[in-house]
Parts: structure tokens; C-alpha cells; sequence
């Protein structure tokens, strides 16, 4: 391999069902309906459920969680705000950016200490939707 060629690993559409079908099973064990979104770790979406009774609009913030874990090499989108909460230049500049999520709900998918993708939820409060990406990612770990 060449120097200037780097090598990555990436969720599989086999292991985002994995976490997939992990976070549904614990979004029914809440009871909640949500929308699930696993994606590679270019962001790009490989897996996606939307559970009967999930609101339609929070499908592509689902998309957006995971996109926004993938795009930050890792980063769950639930620290996103107590990083800019002292920072009112980054808080109020950064939240425009497209796809960008700064709640609860994204968290990578990890396999031997390398992030290869990432579970976005929406749907359920945001504890539940962290519960549930948790679950899902927390499967292929």
C-alpha cells in the first residue's frame, strides 16, 4: 500500500441490520416508535427503518444523527452541546450547517476501537433515542 492511500474500515449492510434490528428491539421494549438510520462511516446511509407510527419528518433526522457521528469521526451527538455552550460564536454559526445535529440520538458503531459507522434515532425523547442508538451500536461491539 502506498503512502498516500489510507485504508478504513466500514459497516457492512450485513452488521447495520445487526444494529439495526438491536435498536428496534430495544425502541419495542420502550414502546416508542422511531425512525432508525445506520450509516458507514463516510456517512453515507446503508440501512434504514422506519417503525409503524413514527413520525415521517424524523426519518431524516435519523439520517442526520448518523451523518453527524460519521462526519465528526465518532462524536455522539449528544456532547455536541456541552461543547458550544460556552461558546456563542461556534453555538449560534455551527447549528447552521446542513445535516448537522446537535441533540441526542447519534452514536458510533466502534469494532476493536475503530469507528466503522454510526446508529441515528429519532422519534422518542431524546433519552429514549439515545437508549436506542446505544443498543444498536452497542450490538456489533
Amino acid at each position: 500500500m502506498s503512502e498516500y492511500v489510507v485504508s478504513s474500515h466500514s459497516v457492512s449492510y450485513a452488521g447495520a441490520r445487526i444494529a439495526m434490528d438491536a435498536a428496534m428491539a430495544k425502541a419495542q421494549e420502550l414502546a416508542v416508535a422511531v425512525n432508525i438510520s445506520v450509516c458507514d462511516l463516510g456517512g453515507n446511509q446503508v440501512a434504514f427503518a422506519r417503525m409503524d407510527g413514527a413520525a415521517l419528518l424524523s426519518g431524516a433526522i435519523a439520517a442526520d444523527k448518523a451523518y453527524s457521528v460519521a462526519a465528526f469521526l465518532g462524536l455522539p451527538t449528544d456532547r455536541w452541546f456541552g461543547m458550544i455552550e460556552h461558546e456563542p460564536a461556534l453555538r449560534e454559526g455551527i447549528v447552521h450547517r446542513d445535516r448537522l445535529v446537535i441533540f441526542g440520538g447519534g452514536m458510533p458503531i466502534t469494532i476493536g476501537g475503530e469507528v466503522v459507522g454510526a446508529v441515528g434515532v429519532s422519534g422518542g425523547s431524546e433519552q429514549q433515542d439515545i437508549d436506542i442508538a446505544t443498543a444498536g451500536a452497542a450490538a456489533l461491539g
